[in-house]
């Protein structure tokens, strides 16, 4: 489909007339002889040739049947195959599949081409790699090898550009086989298709830039918004839009005061839980679930989806269980298991062991705080870890004494009733900011 696209634009746009066309059927591919024949009343002179492009000898064989009186000039190279799948699933063979027409053939015609006086070397290449893609692993990699190969290849004086395209808006080729749910996954992620005009300016437009990797793509600033607000906007594209930070006051009895907290993350999330009572509480776990359950299939609302409902009955697949769990850790601040789904089948028993997982079960850990004794845990088994000839430790020791002595002056018998009742409403972030400041903690 961009073969053939780009074929007309290169005579409608560049004034190219001598084209050489590969594909492995040649001539007798499905449209090959109506494409011929739209170029040449175009004003182009038009030659087929039935050449694999990661076949070295057959590649070798048709660049050296290019007649000397129309040299070979440009190299334009269109080719990919999908064939997605989680890592677990791709076999050798997978790979294979979508490695070859991308780095056998780049690095072939990068090898065959490169004692040419070429004007440019053009690799279709894919935002996927750029930015990684849930189900492309093996697609990634290839692309990212044609950038890189850019990348050398312009280091060593040689024209290359490399062109990380995102989603066409296209019933053809590549994208002819992606179904409604796979675009819809696409766009959440911020990148729209691309229509061909814009294709095909962005195109002549690289043309004019010095960088050998370029990503042209057609992002969403509201899907991006999303993308920031549940914690899972791609590195290379935080620049564009802000990560919102809200920040939130606990005017409790005790009146301490709470920091700032990220819209993502374990903090917002059992902050926002903490002062419901257990029904509400699960109830809104509930709701969190659900919402990002409807927002990985396209559902409309999460009024849609059935809590009792199994996931895979809901329409989960292998790509969309890891976009949940990459969603639900991101929200909660944890990570969460590649088998989620499985071992928590339904969005009701998902939000259980999230509810577990946040520490929200019992009276402990009703304010959406982590026990103190866990937290101690965690300061014994990080003291267990201090050789004995550490020159810190005495330090460390003296701090320790410091504040056993204080937290027994503290609570000290002469005043234990009035003590008990300060102790029993102070809330956990109180006694660990008194840990962090005892001991030096950020």
């Amino acid at each position: 489909a961009l073969g053939g696209l780009f074929a007309r634009h290169l005579v409608a746009r560049r004034g190219v007339r001598h084209l050489l066309l590969l594909s492995r059927r040649g001539g007798d591919a499905p449209g090959a002889a109506e494409l011929a024949a739209e170029l040449g009343e175009m004003g182009a002179e038009v030659t087929w040739a039935a050449c694999d492009t990661a076949d070295r000898d057959a590649l070798a064989a048709t660049l050296q049947a290019i007649p000397a009186a129309h040299p070979l000039t440009a190299v334009v190279h269109t080719a990919g195959v999908l064939d997605d799948g989680v890592i677990s699933s791709l076999t050798g063979e997978r790979i294979d599949t979508v490695l070859r027409p991308k780095v056998d053939a780049a690095w072939h015609l990068h090898e065959l081409t490169r004692d040419l006086d070429l004007a440019a070397f053009v690799l279709f290449s894919s935002a996927a790699g750029a930015f990684g893609s849930s189900g492309q692993g093996n697609y990634a990699a290839a692309n990212t090898f044609l950038d890189a190969l850019a990348a050398h290849r312009h280091a060593a004086g040689l024209p290359a550009t490399s062109l990380a395209w995102g989603l066409w808006a296209t019933a053809d080729g590549m994208a002819g086989s992606l179904d409604t749910s796979d675009v819809t996954r696409i766009s959440r992620g911020g990148f729209a298709a691309l229509p061909q005009d814009e294709g095909l300016a962005l195109f002549d437009l690289a043309d004019t830039l010095p960088e050998a990797v370029l990503v042209p793509i057609r992002v969403d600033m509201g899907a991006l918004r999303g993308q920031a607000a549940a914690g899972l906007l791609p590195p290379l594209l935080r620049g564009l839009v802000r990560t919102p930070v809200r920040r939130s006051a606990d005017t409790g009895a005790t009146g301490a005061a709470a920091g700032a907290v990220a819209d993502s993350g374990a903090g917002s999330l059992a902050t926002r839980l903490s002062g419901l009572s257990e029904t509400e509480r699960d109830r809104e776990l509930l709701e969190v679930v659900r919402a990002h359950v409807a927002a990985v299939l396209g559902y409309a609302t999460p009024d849609d989806v059935d809590a009792g409902r199994g996931f895979l009955d809901l329409g989960f697949d292998s790509l969309t269980a890891v976009d949940l769990r990459n969603r639900l850790g991101a929200a909660a601040g944890l990570r969460l298991p590649v088998t989620l789904i499985f071992d928590y089948p339904t969005p009701t028993a998902l939000a259980g062991y999230l509810r577990e997982e946040l520490g929200l079960d019992g009276a402990a850990g009703a304010a959406g705080h982590p026990p103190v004794h866990a937290e101690l845990d965690k300061l014994e088994a990080i003291l267990a870890t201090i050789a004995p000839d550490d020159l810190e430790r005495p330090a460390i020791t003296t701090r320790l004494r410091d504040l056993l002595s204080k937290w027994n002056e503290t609570h000290s018998a002469t005043d234990s009733t009035a003590q008990d009742r300060e102790i029993q409403s102070a809330t956990a972030d109180e006694i660990f900011d008194l840990l962090d400041d005892e001991l030096g903690l950020s």
